[in-house]
């Protein structure tokens, strides 16, 4: 059970240090003294190991990013649960205030004037004074900002309800680990959106397997290390809320009826109608978690026996999202999903060339680690003068850089390529000539969001018309929770690549994870080529694959429909098929 405990106090102290950033951000302190705090929220964060053997041995010292400051507030919270400074600063900052540092288009210059001269300090007063035209008179407001504000402020309250995909994994795992070791479990799964592996996570949902009653159990779960409350909702589920905030529903079963209980837990929905409306039209019911032909119940040990005795093959839980599956099933006609073997190129990885971590060779020699056949190295282009983006003279060191790894580089290949920028008028950043020397090119839009739907298509189409371009990076910008896609007409985006061969990329960040899950189909019946590109700067950013693999397999994709699940030889080809 240590391992819960561990984990939420990693999250607790990341948590707070960010707090502490945001208030120092409104008190216009030093901007140095707030990167450090946000800088160590992010190391203390993904701390790999236990935080308070870290302080005993000096490992959370010497991590990277912990300055003195900020370990002396860490410190104060894995021994206390309290953090003096944020305690002082709450006193003299309203908390409102800090959550309007989240709404689009706020900065704190705004924001204190918004408190000053309105004496606003909420997001609900906000709301009001954008309602009622007080914030459009403002200086530098208007009617735009007002009615911008309002968007933000409803998109805020939606993304609140969410966590992003690796976040609730990983609580979901640390909480797996925990119920696990329970005596009398048996076993423990992670059910519901994490396993469906949804881009977004609004509740962890996790089945246990046990061999004693709910009641006991329940009476245990209530005793596990940071849980805050509880609240049965029958006599075989129940909701654990922890300190941190954290919420998830577990659900007991015996070992004969695992396979109907963790359909039911894993969802979605829409599957699960679609899979009772099968059920029925074959003499069967989904009832109380369980399967019955009739009035006998029908033992589903796990859930290919539930699957099978339906008719249907064994639905891969991405594919659960009652879009036709349960039919496709039947008819014989789902595709073979993408598997991690599949995939032998790792693509879209930034070095200290531009605002990656680490060397040419340090991804190399990690990417050949973890089984890829090659590795697109893909810096910033030089418009990207914010992500240290690289000038033409610096892309030929990095191509000589690449070359030499090369030459002593055994079981893998690096490709010279460049993230380009699409410019506001469709060119890709930097002249031909200088692509030409390419192995390949992803393109994107890193600026000019808010350009109207037609011109932001037309952006697009013009930039697939370059002959060097090989893949669109994050085609809709989007950022998960925190940024909505720019406006783009994604079906004619579709034909165009279809009809250029130019690839649109599934990028892996899971704060990104774009295109969506939900494109995928239509570019795969349009005849779109698509690429997984893990958007790395650093080396473990190369476990971002796995959340774009999540996609390209809710997508229904294939080994045929992803470009690097082709050998080296046969990527370059595609490339340079263009020229």
């Amino acid at each position: 059970m240590e391992t819960l405990k561990d984990f939420m106090d990693k999250k607790a102290v990341a948590d707070v240090l960010e707090q502490i950033a945001a208030f120092l951000e409104l008190r216009a302190e030093n901007p140095f003294r707030i990167r450090a705090f946000r800088t160590a929220a992010r190391a203390i964060g993904t701390y790999p190991g236990d935080l308070r053997q870290g302080l005993e041995n000096g490992s959370l010292a010497a991590a990277k990013g912990v300055g003195p400051a900020t370990l002396q507030i860490a410190t104060e919270l894995i021994n206390t649960g309290r953090a003096g400074l944020l305690e002082e600063l709450r006193e003299q900052i309203p908390p409102g205030l800090v959550e309007m540092l989240s709404i689009s288009g706020l900065g704190v210059a705004k924001i204190r004037q918004i408190h000053e001269v309105l004496g606003i300090e909420s997001l609900p007063e906000l709301e009001t004074a954008a309602l009622d035209g007080r914030l459009a008179k403002l200086p530098r407001f208007g009617r735009k900002t007002s009615e911008n504000i309002l968007r933000s402020i409803a998109f805020l309250r939606q993304a609140n309800a969410f966590r992003l995909s690796h976040h609730a994994a990983e609580e979901a795992e640390g909480l797996r680990l925990a119920l696990a070791r329970l005596p009398g479990v048996t076993g423990a799964i992670v059910a519901g959106d994490v396993r469906r592996r949804s881009e977004v996570v609004r509740d962890l949902v996790l089945v246990i397997v046990a061999e004693v009653s709910p009641a006991e159990l329940f009476k245990r779960l209530s005793q596990l290390p940071g849980v805050h409350e509880f609240a049965g909702q029958d006599e075989r589920r129940l909701t654990l809320r922890f300190a941190g905030g954290a919420s998830a529903q577990i659900v007991v079963t015996t070992p004969v009826n695992v396979g109907a209980v963790l359909v039911q837990a894993t969802g979605s929905e829409q599957h699960l109608a679609e899979l009772a409306q099968h059920a029925s039209e074959r003499g069967f019911s989904l009832t109380g978690a369980a399967l019955w032909r009739g009035s006998e119940f029908v033992a589903t040990p796990d859930e290919e026996h539930l699957y099978r005795a339906l008719g249907l093959p064994f639905l891969a839980p991405e594919l659960r999202e009652g879009q036709g599956e349960v039919a496709a099933g039947a008819r014989g006609e789902l595709p073979r999903l993408l598997e991690p073997g599949d995939l032998r190129g790792f693509l879209h990885c930034h070095t200290n060339y531009s605002d990656g971590s680490n060397s040419v060779e340090q991804l190399a020699l990690a990417c050949r680690t973890a089984g890829y056949q090659y590795i697109g190295i893909t810096d910033h282009s030089q418009a990207a003068a914010y992500a240290g983006g690289l000038t033409s003279d610096d892309l030929l060191r990095q191509a000589d850089e690449i070359d030499e790894v090369n030459g002593r580089l055994e079981g893998a290949r690096v490709l010279k390529g460049v993230e380009a920028d699409i410019l506001a008028d469709g060119r890709v950043d930097f002249e031909e000539h200088v692509l030409a020397r390419l192995d390949f090119v992803i393109a994107s839009i890193h600026s000019r969001f808010n350009m109207s739907p037609p011109e932001m298509t037309a952006r697009m189409l013009a930039a697939m018309d370059n002959p060097y371009l090989t893949i669109i990076g994050h085609p809709t910008g989007r950022l998960l929770l925190s940024r909505d896609p720019y406006g783009l007409d994604l079906d004619a985006v579709i034909e165009k690549a279809a009809a250029s061969g130019v690839a649109l990329e599934i990028n892996a960040d899971p704060h990104r994870l774009d295109l969506d899950w939900r494109v995928l189909r239509r570019a795969r019946a349009g005849g779109a080529m698509i690429s997984i590109g893990a958007d790395a700067h650093s080396v473990s950013g190369i476990g971002n694959v796995e959340f774009g693999l999540g996609m390209a397999r809710k997508g229904w994709l294939g080994p045929d429909d992803v470009l690097n699940a082709r050998s080296v030889d046969e990527f370059t080809a595609y490339a340079r098929r263009r020229h």
